[in-house]
């Protein structure tokens, strides 16, 4: 059974960033409007008065100080809250495809590989502008990629399910070149007027370039080895979908939009993500001083240092477990993939790491690499 190798990866980084004072404002503005429209309401009892967020409270709630986004006036303004994509032809390049397509050449490029040579396109994300045609297929024809492509959905997992699928395909010989692209998006699907979670997200597209060792010419990092695995839970979800009209909910429910319990997922997911690494590494004999590098899933800082002293058994030094999302925000599956782009280039031959997301689900998947 051949060896597949991590030959490069690439990182599209949208034009616009928020921070979180220009976030602030405007959701403080939206405040100020909400509660003067429904006073008498919330006078009565009737309608909730809300409260106005502070950076500070951002920061310390998750570590994220900006995002990156595909379009930020409609986000600021306070009687919108979510972007304005101008619609594009059936003629014209997706949006998300398009992302997927820069993050891809910057991938190819780094590997000193044509498209023409891929012959396997997975689009591993949490969210897909439709149902049909996949977006891994217009990935493959933008492209000019070979063989064949497919979506996958495994939320904020979907990166490493991806990774570990791809391997798999290569292992078995159904193809010797694939990518695994995430278009993430979160910024559509995010409720910006919910204190608790406006400021989570931001967007961002990914991609990996994997080599059968038969190909390989530039191989950066040898996976040695996956694991995935999902316990259901709906503390994190979405339940807007193509069922909506025939259940007559039209209306702007909350829960329409990414909703999430998070005290039960701090709870619960935590534990559940650090027995899988363990059980991961012992599975190949690795105990947790052999890594040099934890790329974890950017959620929220709070969590990856729980998880990184959890899994090492001590604090874990400078640099040893890189997070991203202080400038990113958190890019659903794209995270670890972003903190794995640019911060593994310093790892000496041998060093082994191992990249790690998690999120609704549940789902948790890991990827133990090797630097060659």
């Amino acid at each position: 059974m051949t060896d597949v190798f991590i030959s490069g990866t690439g990182v599209f980084t949208p034009p616009h960033v928020i921070t979180n004072d220009e976030l602030v404002a405007s959701y403080n503005a939206y405040v100020g409007l909400h509660n003067e429209e429904n006073a008498q309401a919330i006078a009565a009892g009737n309608v909730v008065e809300k409260l106005p967020s502070t950076s500070e409270f951002i920061f310390a709630a998750s570590g994220i100080e900006q995002r990156y986004v595909m379009e930020k006036d409609g986000i600021l303004d306070p009687r919108r809250m979510c972007p304005r994509l101008p619609p594009r032809s059936d003629d014209e390049p997706s949006i998300m495809a398009q992302m997927g397509c820069s993050a891809a050449n910057d991938a190819l490029a780094r590997a000193g590989i044509s498209a023409s040579d891929v012959d396997l396109i997975i689009v591993a994300a949490s969210n897909m502008e439709r149902a049909y045609p996949a977006m891994a297929v217009e990935i493959q024809q933008i492209l000019g990629a070979g063989g064949f492509a497919f979506d996958m959905n495994v939320a904020c997992s979907s990166a490493t399910f991806g990774i570990q699928a791809a391997a798999d395909m290569i292992r078995g010989g159904s193809a010797t070149r694939a990518l695994v692209i995430s278009p993430e998006l979160p910024s559509g699907h995010l409720e910006w007027r919910d204190r608790d979670c406006h400021f989570i997200f931001g967007d961002v597209a990914t991609a990996v370039l994997l080599e059968s060792g038969d190909v390989a010419k530039t191989a950066q990092f040898k996976v040695v080895s996956t694991a995935c695995a999902t316990k259901f839970s709906n503390n994190i979800r979405n339940n807007n979908g193509f069922l909506r009209r025939a259940h007559d909910q039209m209306d702007d429910r909350r829960d329409m939009q990414f909703v999430q319990n998070g005290r039960k997922v701090f709870k619960e997911v935590l534990p559940l993500v650090s027995k899988h690494i363990a059980d991961h590494l012992k599975r190949d004999g690795v105990v947790p001083d052999d890594l040099a590098r934890l790329w974890l899933h950017q959620a929220n800082k709070t969590m990856n240092d729980y998880i990184g002293k959890k899994v090492l058994g001590r604090e874990p030094r400078h640099g040893e477990q890189p997070n991203i999302l202080q400038d990113y925000a958190n890019t659903s599956s794209a995270g670890s993939i972003i903190a794995f782009s640019k911060h593994s280039s310093d790892l000496e031959r041998g060093a082994r790491g191992l990249i790690c997301s998690f999120g609704a689900g549940y789902s948790v998947g890991s990827i133990l690499v090797e630097r060659v």
